[in-house]
Order: structure tokens, then sequence, then C-alpha cells
């Protein structure tokens, strides 16, 4: 059976080394064979994520042709790559991307720091900012004048209190999506629904095809169910989804789910437009994937000129390849355990018979707080607390990152609370460690991709303002001169990943 499990031609493989050429050379750095910069420019292309790992590369005569070089270059270049661990072959199933083993993905970076660590060491680690008062303390103190006569029942509500159901149910329809509370179940964050959206449909073994980069939490929770995931590079900025690309993953590999953001995607912020976002739901549809849509992100556009496009469901009348998962964690607070899933009926009613054997239901005290936010109007107010948050914080880092990293290149979402940063060729893991010694914690882009792609990236999100902002890059930039000049305590000197 072949080991790969996505494919990519000649003339795809050829335009995207094609576009290498036009960013600049890291300094120092000499003209190798042609052979060698194939082979760095095809490494580089799986370390960005750019061509996913486990894809099958073209034949050699075929990228020769492609490149208009010899064909002996090219079997140079793939030799190279093998022996470096960047290509395994097998004859008659030909050779496919790969990782080198002994790189396995950093187990930090994205936890919460523990509290007493907060006063010495910046954290843009986690993606979450504090709660926007008062409305938290409101949203607790009126749920806890709802909450006598659900404290006379046994307090189990598997499919969510019909109170928030129904009214997440009239926030859809308000959007120009019909939908019944049927359709809703509450979940215990978005992590909990997808968690059961993946035991539902996906078992061990099956494929699940993932943007890449994509939210590491949900990718090591689709690992952990033992799914094979598909990666599908995203387009280059924040253009959204390549569909060409998706198209041919969905026909070739069939995937059972496809897991997508497309409200301000994370870690990239980029924002899907309304042609990709019906023709994905096509693709899904054609191929019998089931489509899972989040969309925690989809309420903090932060620029006020933004017209949003239509939910994806919206492209799915029939509901049947659609499964849109919500949540207050972003969008309010991190601390607030409430997620959602919108969904036909019978799909909502198996999710609600397999909860019995997970967690039962999500508390009530919570579900009434975010039915209080939502039914008095405290909702909106929240949010546009926690854009005005985001927008500030988001601009103050990025003028800091400009002024202190010159080199690093990203481009600036309109929305989301995530800068996806290409790191002048350094090595995001090097960066993560000798970050944090200097006092600045950040997680490695490898997080963020399948199988160890997106090594010369970093996530930087919009948790910090002001002077606070200033001092993270100030550290930053301390943290990226270690380890360019190989001082940063390794016993290896400066990693770049640039052909």
């Amino acid at each position: 059976m072949a080991q790969w499990t996505s494919a990519v031609g000649a003339a795809q493989l050829a335009r995207l080394l094609n576009s290498q050429q036009e960013r600049p050379a890291y300094p120092g750095t000499r003209r190798p064979p042609a052979y060698r910069a194939l082979a760095d420019g095809v490494r580089l292309l799986v370390l960005e994520g750019r061509v996913p790992v486990a894809a099958r590369l073209p034949a050699e005569r075929e990228l020769a042709l492609a490149l208009s070089v010899s064909r002996t270059t090219v079997a140079a270049a793939y030799e190279a790559l093998r022996a470096e661990g960047f290509l395994e072959s097998r004859r008659g199933a030909g050779s496919w991307t790969a990782v080198p083993a002994g790189n396995p993905l950093p187990a930090r970076g994205l936890e919460p720091l523990p509290p007493e660590t907060l006063g010495s060491m910046i954290d843009l680690g986690c993606a979450a900012l504090p709660a926007p008062e008062p409305w938290l303390t409101r949203a607790v103190q009126g749920a806890l004048e709802e909450l006598p006569p659900y404290a006379h029942t046994h307090g189990d509500y598997p499919a969510g209190l019909p109170a928030l159901r129904a009214m997440l149910a009239e926030r859809y329809t308000a959007r120009g999506i019909p939908t019944m509370p049927e359709q809703i179940m509450v979940t215990t964050g978005a992590m909990g629904a997808i968690d059961a959206i993946c035991h539902l449909f996906a078992g061990r073994g099956e494929r699940i095809a993932v943007e890449s980069p994509s939210y590491a939490n949900i990718l090591q929770l689709m690992k952990e169910a033992g799914a094979r995931l598909v990666p599908v590079a995203m387009a280059e900025g924040l253009a959204g989804w390549d569909m060409d690309r998706w198209r041919q993953v969905l026909r070739d590999a069939a995937p059972r789910l496809a897991y997508v953001v497309a409200d301000f995607h994370n870690p990239t912020g980029a924002l899907a437009g309304e042609d990709q976002r019906r023709g994905l739901v096509d693709a899904a549809r054609s191929a019998g994937t089931v489509l899972v849509v989040d969309e925690t992100m989809s309420e903090l556009h932060l620029d006020d000129d933004l017209e949003m496009p239509r939910p994806v469901c919206g492209f799915d009348p029939a509901g049947s390849t659609v499964i849109t998962v919500g949540s207050a964690s972003k969008a309010f607070w991190a601390g607030m355990r409430i997620g959602w899933v919108r969904a036909a009926p019978d799909v909502i009613r198996s999710l609600v018979a397999a909860r019995a054997y997970a967690d039962l239901g999500t508390p009530v005290l919570e579900q009434l707080a975010v039915n209080w936010l939502l039914s008095t109007g405290g909702w909106e107010e929240a949010v546009d607390i926690r854009r005005g948050q985001a927008r500030e914080n988001r601009d103050a880092l990025v003028a800091a990152v400009r002024r202190e990293l010159p080199r690093w290149e990203f481009s600036v979402p309109r929305g989301g609370l995530t800068l996806w940063v290409r790191t002048g060729g350094l090595s995001g893991s090097r960066l993560a460690e000798v970050g944090e010694r200097v006092g600045v914690r950040v997680p490695t882009g490898l997080r963020f991709g399948v199988d160890g792609a997106f090594e010369g990236y970093v996530r930087l999100p919009f948790t910090v303002g002001g002077a606070v902002a200033d001092e993270a890059a100030t550290r930053l930039a301390a943290a990226a001169r270690l380890v360019e000049t190989g001082a940063s305590g390794g016993d290896e000197g400066p990693r770049t990943f640039v052909a």
C-alpha cells in the first residue's frame, strides 16, 4: 500500500519552486550546485507546509521537463533529500515527502503558563485575552438569578439547555441561515464539539483533511484519536484556501471528514471568500466528505469596513454536508467553556446519544451565563470590547515586530487573534527555545503543521499591546540574534531554511 496521501504535479511543484526565486537569499549564503538548490527548495516547501508531508512527488523525468533541467539534476536532488530524511521512496510506489526521524514536535508553547511565572515571562503562547468586564460578572450574576428552577432538576442536559439552544438557533436564523433548536447541541467548548464529531464520523485510521497550517490543539486531538491527517496547503498570504488543491485532495484521498477555519483562520488570519466557501462545499458534497467548519473566530472582525461573507453552512441548504462549530471562548472569554454544534437534526441526535459515554452534558451555570448575554444584548457589547482590545493589540504588535525584526515577513489579518510570521530563515524551534531564556514565550510553527512542517514560522497572538508589545518584540529580536550567531547555548550553529 502506498505511503502517500496526496500528490503534487510536476507543473505545480515547478511553480512553487520558481516562486522562491523572488525571495531574497539569507545574508552570507553561496550559490549552491543546481541539484543542491533543487533539494533545498523542496525541503523548504515541506518545512513551510506549502508541500504537505506524505505528498507524492512527480517522477524524475516529469519534473526535469517542467523545470528545464537534466534528469540527472533531479535524480541527485531526490537522492540528497532521501539521505536527509525529507524523501522516502519505494519501487512501484514512487517517492513522497517526509520529515527526518528524531525531530518530534515540541511539547511546549500553547499551554497556559502558571500564574506565578507571568511576572517575568511575556506569554505569546496562548491566543486568549482577559475577560471583557464588567460583562463576565454581570453574566454570572444573571445566571445565578436564573438558576433556582434548574436546581430542582437532575441538571443533566445532554443536548444543552433548551433556552440556550433556542437562542443559538435564533442567531443563525438572523444571519440568514434558518435553524431550529433541534439542529443545535451545546458542548463543553469547541474542542469538546470537534472531539464528539471526530468520534462519531471518523474512527481510528480514517482520513481527515485539514488546512496546512491549522490549529495546533485540534491537530493533536485528531492524531490522538487515531485519524490519518491529510494536509492541504493554504494559499499564499491571506488569500484563503487553494481550491485546486482542495478539489484534488477531496477527489483523490476521499477523506471522511475535512476540518477548516473559514473566518480569520488560526494561525494565518486568512478569511475565505464566498466563492471559496461555495466551491469547498460543492467539492466536499461530491466527494462524500463531511465538512466541519470552525466559526470560533467569526465575530472577531477588527476592521470597520470589512463585509463578512455568508457562513459556510449557508451554501449547504440541505444540511447534508456542513457541520458548524461555534464557541464563546475566543469572542468572549476562554474561561467560558461553552461551545455548540449546528448540524442536521439526525446528526445532532447521534451526537447527543454518543455523549452518554463521554461527559453527559455541559455545566448549567455557564450555559445560563451565555444565554443571559445573548438575550440581553450584553454579548454584542462584550464582543465589541473584545474587538477593540484585539485591534489595539494587533496594531501595536505589528508596529513593534516591523521595527525590531524587519526581515520577518507576515500579512496583517483583518480579524482574529493571531499573526503568522515567517522568521527570515531562522528555525522556529530554536527561537521558541531561546525565547524562553530571554523572557518571551512563543510557539514554533511546527505545532501548526502535520509531521514537522512550518519550521520557519512562529505564531504571535494579539494578547499584548502598548509597552508590553514593544518589549515582546525586543526580546524576540534578542532571541533571533542569538539563533543567528549560534550563541543560543546549543551544539549547532544557526539553522536557515532559505534555498
